[in-house]
C-alpha cells in the first residue's frame, strides 16, 4: 500500500497505473466498517482503489466541531492495509489549500434546506473538497454512503452540472448492532449515549411502519413528540421529503420515493440519519 502525503504523489501513483480503471473513497478518517465496506466494492469493480483522508475544515461551520473531529490516521492506516488498498492519500491543509477560498454551488431546495440551513457553508466547502479530490484522482467511480444522504445529492448534482466523467456510487449505510448508523463521530458518544442513540432507529423504523395509516405531516409530529420525551437528545429537524426533489410531502401520493431525514445532538454530538420509507 502507497502512502501518498502531496498532490503531485497522486499524480504519479495515477499515471503509473495508465488506462487501468480507479475507484476512490474520499474520507475523514476516524473509519468504521460502513468506510470499509466502500473500500471492499471499490475493489472488486475496479483495478486499482484510492482512498483519501482528509478533515476537511473548510466544511465545517462550527469551530469546535472541527476541532473535536476524532483523527486516528496511524489505526485508519492499518485497517487499509489489511484491506490490501492500492493508494491512502493523506495531505496536509497546507497542501490542499494554499488559501482557504470556498466555491459556491447552487441547487435550489438542495443547498437551502435540512444540512445547508442548520450548517451555513458546509456544502460550498464539501463541494470545493471534491473538487480537488475529484481534479486529483480522475477515478472511474466514486464511492459515497448514503447515511450523508442530502450531502450525496448535492455531489451527485454537482456532477452532472459540470459534466464531469466520474460515475458515483451510493452504498447502504452501515448500522451498529442496535440500529445507530455508523458515523466517525459515534466515537464520541459515552457507552450510555450510545444505547440512548438507538432511539433514532426505532423512531425511524415505526415511521415506516405507520406509512399506510398516517399522513406525512401527522408522523413527523408524532417523531417529534417522540423525541420531546427524551430530554438527553435535542431535535433539530425530523421531516418526510422525497429522495429526489427534497421537497416536503404532504401526502403518500405526492412521491414514488419518500425518505425520512432526521438530525439530533446527544452528548453534543450531531447525529444525523435516514430511512426510505
Amino acid at each position: 500500500m502507497k502512502i501518498l502525503y502531496t498532490t503531485q504523489d497522486v499524480t504519479n501513483w495515477r499515471e503509473e497505473n495508465g488506462s487501468d480503471t480507479i475507484g476512490f473513497v474520499p474520507t475523514m478518517g476516524a473509519l468504521h466498517e460502513g468506510h470499509l465496506s466502500l473500500v471492499d466494492q471499490s475493489k472488486a469493480e475496479n483495478n486499482h482503489t484510492l482512498v483519501s483522508i482528509f478533515v476537511n475544515p473548510t466544511q465545517f461551520n462550527d469551530p469546535q466541531d472541527f476541532k473535536n473531529y476524532p483523527i486516528t490516521v496511524d489505526a485508519d492506516l492499518q485497517l487499509l492495509s489489511a484491506l490490501s488498498v492500492d493508494a491512502v492519500f493523506v495531505p496536509s491543509v497546507q497542501e490542499m489549500y494554499p488559501d482557504l477560498l470556498k466555491e459556491s454551488f447552487h441547487v435550489p431546495i438542495l443547498t437551502e434546506t435540512l444540512e445547508a440551513k442548520m450548517r451555513p457553508g458546509h456544502f460550498d466547502g464539501v463541494i470545493t473538497i471534491i473538487r480537488k479530490l475529484f481534479d486529483l484522482a480522475q477515478a472511474t467511480k466514486v464511492y459515497l454512503g448514503e447515511k450523508d444522504f442530502q450531502q450525496l445529492s448535492i455531489i451527485q448534482s454537482w456532477v452532472k452540472k459540470e459534466k464531469r466523467a466520474e460515475i458515483i456510487v451510493p452504498c447502504p449505510t452501515f448500522r451498529e448492532s442496535h440500529g445507530l448508523a455508523m458515523s466517525s463521530r459515534n466515537v464520541r458518544l459515552s457507552a450510555a449515549g450510545r444505547e440512548k442513540a438507538c432511539l433514532i432507529f426505532k423512531i425511524l423504523q415505526e415511521v415506516k411502519s405507520q406509512k399506510n395509516l398516517q399522513s406525512p405531516p401527522e408522523l413527523e409530529i408524532w417523531a417529534r413528540s417522540e423525541f420531546h420525551l427524551f430530554p438527553a437528545f435535542q431535535l433539530e429537524y425530523f421531516e418526510i421529503i422525497d429522495a429526489q426533489t427534497f421537497a416536503p410531502l404532504a401526502d403518500w401520493e405526492d412521491s414514488e420515493h419518500p425518505l425520512a431525514v432526521v438530525a439530533a445532538f446527544l452528548e453534543g454530538v450531531r447525529l444525523i440519519d435516514n430511512m426510505r420509507l
